[in-house]
């Protein structure tokens, strides 16, 4: 097979407010760890154009390690280098990454609990034309099952950065999920990323949107809807996955009526089942899961198909509006809004 390399463009590592892919955010973070750490070398599976690792590689070219379409071998090359002290991050799309390489996954990085970071890019629906092949959407589910592993999904790019500045100092496996599309930037400036810790915008007395990268922004857009329609709307980050904070996730749904989750991932396995998991053991409460619902992708553009799923504000809206259509009584505002 020939090479799958694109060309990659200068990146800057200010994210702050920016709308950038989370990708992109990945790549220019990545080259400022490593001026500061010189045990950080990359890994890359013939894509590091595409996952923004190739700036990196001109910069530190005997720290980059270019393994061919050898996912498998990307991923126990990072782990035997993880045993000489150095900190491996091992980058292609998530479907290969999760997929193809689960097996040296498990049974070399997680088995051994070896210090070793796979960043994985394209994850999602918003791969767009690339189709169904290329869209992982079970990428999380196959992450988190395996112990010692550590799942994140961030945001946007601002909350990048500090994910990749976070998992280079925390000594076991890491999954990073990221995307190729851009993202509007959501996280405030003053925020601090912590591995295991949710950021909660605000809590609703009514539901409580419980999303994950992408779909933060779209929760934010849906509880700016239901606000104004009465209905008390609450908005958490759950930007790792596992461990769940399970703290932040309690609180909400003992304080309201109903927890939505919403990811661009299959409902089975993700985020929405992490979170069913937990909560139908520790606080029994109505859950509705936003994602995809056991299917494939399909070729498109990203925004179109995110509409196509079901992967929108619209889409949380209507769901939340449907619950309370029944339980109207129980809003903390005066009347639900005209359906």
């Amino acid at each position: 097979m020939g090479s799958r390399e694109q060309e990659n463009k200068p990146q800057s590592t200010d994210f702050s407010g920016q709308a950038v892919a989370t990708r992109d955010a990945y790549g220019a973070a990545l080259l400022e760890l490593g001026k500061r750490n010189e045990k950080v070398v990359v890994l890359d599976a013939d894509l590091s154009g595409s996952t923004k690792t190739a700036k990196f590689a001109k910069t530190f070219p005997h720290r980059f390690f270019n393994m061919g379409i050898a996912e498998q071998d990307m991923v126990g090359t990072a782990g035997g280098l993880s045993l000489t002290g150095l900190i491996p991050f091992a980058s292609t799309f998530a479907v290969f990454e999760t997929g193809r390489a689960w097996e040296q996954v498990r049974q070399t990085l997680c088995y051994s609990d070896l210090n070793v970071k796979l960043a994985a890019t394209h994850a999602g629906v918003t791969v767009g034309e690339d189709g169904a092949s290329h869209q992982a959407l079970e990428d999380i589910a196959l992450m988190r099952v395996i112990p010692n592993m550590t799942v994140i999904v961030p945001s946007d790019g601002f909350e990048t950065k500090q994910v990749v500045d976070a998992v280079a100092e925390y000594e076991h496996p890491v999954y990073v999920r990221l995307g190729r599309a851009k993202v509007p930037a959501v996280m405030p400036p003053d925020y601090k990323f912590r591995i295991g810790k949710a950021h909660t915008f605000n809590t609703g007395k009514d539901v409580n949107i419980v999303a994950a990268g992408i779909m933060v922004s779209e929760a934010l857009k849906a509880r700016d809807i239901l606000q104004k329609e009465g209905i008390d709307t609450g908005v958490i980050n759950m930007v790792t996955i596992k461990p769940l904070d399970t703290d932040a996730l309690l609180e909400a749904a003992r304080n309201s009526k109903l927890i939505v989750t919403a990811e661009e991932h299959s409902i089975t396995g993700g985020l929405g089942g992490a979170v069913a998991e937990y909560l139908s053991e520790a606080h029994p409460v109505p859950i509705r899961r936003i994602g995809t619902r056991d299917v494939f992708g399909c070729s498109g553009a990203p925004d179109e198909l995110l509409r196509l799923f079901g992967l929108t504000a619209e889409e949380i809206v209507k769901t939340v509006k449907n619950f309370f259509q029944g339980h109207s009584e129980g809003l903390s505002a005066n009347k639900l809004a005209a359906q």
